[in-house]
Protein backbone atom coordinates (compact mmCIF):
# COMPACT_ATOMS: atom_id res chain seq x y z
CA UNK A 1 0.00 0.00 0.00
CA UNK A 2 2.83 2.45 0.96
CA UNK A 3 4.42 1.83 -2.64
CA UNK A 4 1.51 3.10 -4.06
CA UNK A 5 2.31 6.68 -2.52
CA UNK A 6 4.82 7.97 -5.17
CA UNK A 7 7.32 10.66 -3.65
CA UNK A 8 6.61 14.09 -5.68
CA UNK A 9 6.58 17.65 -4.97
CA UNK A 10 3.52 20.25 -3.56
CA UNK A 11 1.43 21.53 -6.12
CA UNK A 12 2.79 24.93 -4.01
CA UNK A 13 6.01 23.93 -5.06
CA UNK A 14 5.49 22.76 -8.60
CA UNK A 15 3.57 26.15 -9.42
CA UNK A 16 6.53 27.60 -7.68
CA UNK A 17 8.91 26.34 -10.11
CA UNK A 18 6.64 26.78 -12.98
CA UNK A 19 6.54 30.43 -12.91
CA UNK A 20 10.78 29.96 -12.20
CA UNK A 21 11.41 28.01 -15.51
CA UNK A 22 8.61 30.43 -17.04
CA UNK A 23 10.77 33.34 -16.10
CA UNK A 24 14.03 31.41 -17.25
CA UNK A 25 12.07 30.20 -20.97
CA UNK A 26 11.41 33.93 -21.57
CA UNK A 27 15.29 35.27 -21.16
CA UNK A 28 17.11 31.74 -22.97
CA UNK A 29 14.62 33.25 -25.89
CA UNK A 30 15.66 36.47 -25.43
CA UNK A 31 19.22 35.73 -25.49
CA UNK A 32 18.92 33.40 -28.74
CA UNK A 33 17.78 36.33 -30.56
CA UNK A 34 20.16 38.06 -29.28
CA UNK A 35 22.67 35.51 -30.40
CA UNK A 36 20.27 35.07 -34.01
CA UNK A 37 20.94 38.76 -34.54
CA UNK A 38 24.23 38.97 -33.81
CA UNK A 39 25.58 36.48 -36.07
CA UNK A 40 23.30 37.28 -39.22
CA UNK A 41 24.38 40.95 -39.09
CA UNK A 42 27.86 40.36 -38.87
CA UNK A 43 28.67 43.70 -40.38
CA UNK A 44 27.34 47.04 -38.65
CA UNK A 45 24.13 47.04 -40.47
CA UNK A 46 23.05 50.31 -39.06
CA UNK A 47 23.04 49.21 -35.70
CA UNK A 48 24.89 52.13 -34.40
CA UNK A 49 21.93 54.31 -33.02
CA UNK A 50 19.93 50.89 -31.77
CA UNK A 51 20.23 50.66 -27.78
CA UNK A 52 23.48 51.05 -25.68
CA UNK A 53 22.93 47.27 -25.10
CA UNK A 54 22.49 45.53 -28.32
CA UNK A 55 25.49 48.14 -29.50
CA UNK A 56 28.08 46.45 -26.64
CA UNK A 57 26.81 43.02 -27.45
CA UNK A 58 26.99 43.63 -30.81
CA UNK A 59 30.76 45.23 -30.44
CA UNK A 60 31.69 42.03 -28.44
CA UNK A 61 29.96 39.62 -31.42
CA UNK A 62 32.56 40.83 -33.70
CA UNK A 63 35.32 39.34 -31.81
CA UNK A 64 33.72 36.39 -31.93
CA UNK A 65 33.64 34.26 -34.68
CA UNK A 66 30.35 33.45 -36.27
CA UNK A 67 30.94 29.68 -35.72
CA UNK A 68 30.87 30.24 -32.05
CA UNK A 69 27.47 32.17 -32.10
CA UNK A 70 26.22 29.86 -33.84
CA UNK A 71 27.60 26.97 -31.02
CA UNK A 72 26.45 29.20 -28.41
CA UNK A 73 22.88 29.56 -30.58
CA UNK A 74 22.58 25.67 -30.67
CA UNK A 75 23.29 25.39 -26.97
CA UNK A 76 20.84 27.85 -25.62
CA UNK A 77 18.40 26.18 -28.13
CA UNK A 78 18.94 22.88 -26.18
CA UNK A 79 18.66 25.09 -22.54
CA UNK A 80 15.23 26.10 -23.92
CA UNK A 81 13.56 22.66 -25.10
CA UNK A 82 14.96 20.84 -21.31
CA UNK A 83 13.30 23.86 -19.71
CA UNK A 84 10.06 23.06 -21.74
CA UNK A 85 10.72 19.21 -21.02
CA UNK A 86 10.72 20.38 -17.18
CA UNK A 87 7.50 22.10 -17.67
CA UNK A 88 5.72 18.97 -19.17
CA UNK A 89 7.29 17.42 -15.71
CA UNK A 90 5.79 20.08 -14.03
CA UNK A 91 1.98 19.40 -15.60
CA UNK A 92 2.50 15.60 -15.11
CA UNK A 93 3.38 16.37 -11.62
CA UNK A 94 6.85 14.19 -12.08
CA UNK A 95 8.84 17.22 -11.50
CA UNK A 96 11.95 16.73 -9.40
CA UNK A 97 11.85 13.11 -9.03
CA UNK A 98 15.38 11.87 -10.40
CA UNK A 99 15.29 9.34 -13.02
CA UNK A 100 18.13 7.43 -12.05
CA UNK A 101 16.77 6.94 -7.76
CA UNK A 102 13.21 7.89 -7.89
CA UNK A 103 14.04 9.94 -5.06
CA UNK A 104 13.32 13.98 -4.56
CA UNK A 105 15.80 15.86 -6.67
CA UNK A 106 17.24 18.78 -3.76
CA UNK A 107 15.06 21.87 -4.12
CA UNK A 108 17.87 24.23 -4.15
CA UNK A 109 19.58 22.03 -7.13
CA UNK A 110 16.27 22.51 -8.93
CA UNK A 111 16.62 26.47 -8.23
CA UNK A 112 19.83 26.83 -10.04
CA UNK A 113 19.50 23.45 -12.34
CA UNK A 114 15.41 23.67 -12.78
CA UNK A 115 16.01 21.26 -15.64
CA UNK A 116 17.53 18.70 -13.46
CA UNK A 117 16.72 15.34 -14.17
CA UNK A 118 19.00 13.78 -11.96
CA UNK A 119 20.07 14.36 -7.91
CA UNK A 120 23.36 14.81 -7.00
CA UNK A 121 23.90 11.15 -5.81
CA UNK A 122 22.85 10.31 -9.43
CA UNK A 123 25.15 12.06 -11.24
CA UNK A 124 27.85 11.59 -9.05
CA UNK A 125 27.55 7.49 -9.86
CA UNK A 126 27.76 8.64 -13.68
CA UNK A 127 31.11 10.20 -12.85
Amino acid sequence: MAEDLKVRYSDKDLAEFKELIGLKIEKAKGHLLLLKSAYMNDSNNGTDDTSPTFKAFEEGSETMSKEANTQLAIRQEKFIRDLKNAMLRIENKTYGICRVTGKLINKERLKLVPHATLSIEAKNMQS
